[in-house]
């Protein structure tokens, strides 16, 4: 990954308490697996950005690289990769998440 990229990636990681790297945006996710996202971080009713790695061939190729994850969606929550869909809905359902929310939206 060259160094530019990187510090984009950097960038919208740490501007951002949470962060959802995904297809397409919050309001049309383009995928399943972003869209379980987008309505977990809606339930929870918290403000987070979203990335859409289809109008960035750079970003949808380099954040696997950048998280050393192969799939989208991925989500950062206080400039911490968490994980992808299947990782989001355990940590939903067993309340883990909100806890991580609260935390990173205090800080």
């Amino acid at each position: 990954m060259n160094p530019e990229l990187k510090a984009r990636i950097d960038n919208l990681v740490k501007q951002n308490k949470i962060v959802l790297f995904m297809k397409g945006n919050k309001l049309m996710p383009q995928c399943g697996f972003s869209n379980n996202v987008v309505q977990i971080l809606n339930v929870l009713g918290v403000p987070f950005e979203t990335v859409d790695v289809l109008e960035d061939f750079e970003i949808r190729q380099g954040i696997k690289e950048y998280s050393n994850w192969p799939t989208i969606p991925q989500v950062y929550i206080n400039g911490e990769f968490v994980g992808g869909s299947d990782i989001l809905i355990e940590l939903y359902q067993n309340g883990e998440l909100q806890q991580m929310v609260e935390v990173a939206l205090a800080s």
